[in-house]
């Protein structure tokens, strides 16, 4: 109820212009019981069904920093609802409202969760199927100089090629399906694991098909050979490192800033004189608490 507020809700705007995608981003969506409180990631998260599913065995649910509804079920969405509502428009001419919830945006997105439950992946409690770090070839391990390697190995022709690189005889080991020896074998894999050191598994499983990858470390992540090969990530200005846009477009990549970011109010100033608002609007959308500045020197 914000923007109505301000005079500029979707009704408003859409009377002006018939054209317009009017995208609204919120927790709960724009009706329900849910829809006017106040919320975070991980209530978005626990209303989805989906944080039931994430964490170990015998441990409390986590959720994985705020990535999962706030960026992927809301932003990343969000976009996805504005881009289809662009094409649509391609042929009606007209424009609509987007209602993008993070609830049921990160619901859609576990749309996997739901449709394979038949199919014997979720079926064991928490912490103890495929892919929630019951397996363990699906897994992350410690190494003897305190860093982690990460196991993916699910098909049968890549966990024999863990199983060699870690120096096992597959014969002499149990069913790779076999659940009720997962707690034992993971007890092996680790201890294995622990025998040498990050940089010594790289050099055993680089170049084959066992998926077994370092955890790279944000200071680490931009000199591992893959990601300079690919430039993956970038340095700006300041030296700072971030991740370089992506997907890559073949015809029309994107070009990265290499400026520092910008202040949270750095150019609002700026922008709204350029678009012909008088220092007087400007005070008081700024008194109002409408808009904010963050600069060294203040303007006004």
């Amino acid at each position: 109820g914000v923007m109505e507020k301000l005079g500029l809700g979707p009704k408003v705007l859409l009377q002006e212009n018939p054209r317009l995608i009017y995208a609204r981003l919120t927790g709960f969506g724009q009706t329900g019981k849910y829809a006017s409180s106040a919320g975070h990631d991980i209530n978005y998260l626990a209303l989805s069904g989906v944080l039931s599913k994430l964490g170990r065995k015998d441990e409390n649910p986590y959720a994985p920093v705020n990535l999962l509804a706030d960026f992927a079920g809301g932003g990343v969405m969000c976009a996805l609802g504005i881009v289809t509502a662009l094409y649509e428009r391609t042929t009606s001419g007209k424009g609509q409202i987007i209602d993008a919830s993070m609830v049921e945006g990160v619901a859609y997105l576990s749309s996997f969760l739901w449709k394979s439950q038949n199919l014997g992946l979720w079926n064991r409690p928490r912490g103890e199927n495929l892919l929630d770090s019951g397996a363990p070839f699906y897994e992350t391990y410690k190494t003897s100089d305190g860093k982690f390697m990460a196991v993916g190995a699910i098909e049968p022709q890549f966990y024999e090629q863990l199983i060699k690189g870690l120096g096992l005889d597959s014969n002499k080991l149990p069913n790779q399906l076999s659940f009720s020896d997962w707690p034992t074998m993971k007890k092996k894999f680790a201890s294995i694991f622990a025998q040498k050191t990050q940089a010594e598994w790289c050099s055993i499983f680089d170049g084959t098909d066992a998926c077994v990858t370092p955890v790279l470390s944000f200071d680490d992540v931009a000199s591992h050979q893959h990601n300079k090969q690919r430039s993956s990530f970038i340095k700006n200005d300041q030296e700072e490192i971030s991740p370089r846009p992506a997907p890559l477009l073949s015809r029309t990549p994107a070009v990265p800033s290499f400026k520092r970011d910008p202040f949270i109010g750095e150019h609002t100033e700026e922008i709204l004189l350029e678009y012909g608002f008088t220092k007087q609007e400007i005070t008081k959308l700024y008194s109002d608490k409408v808009i904010e500045f963050s600069k060294p020197k203040a303007n006004l």
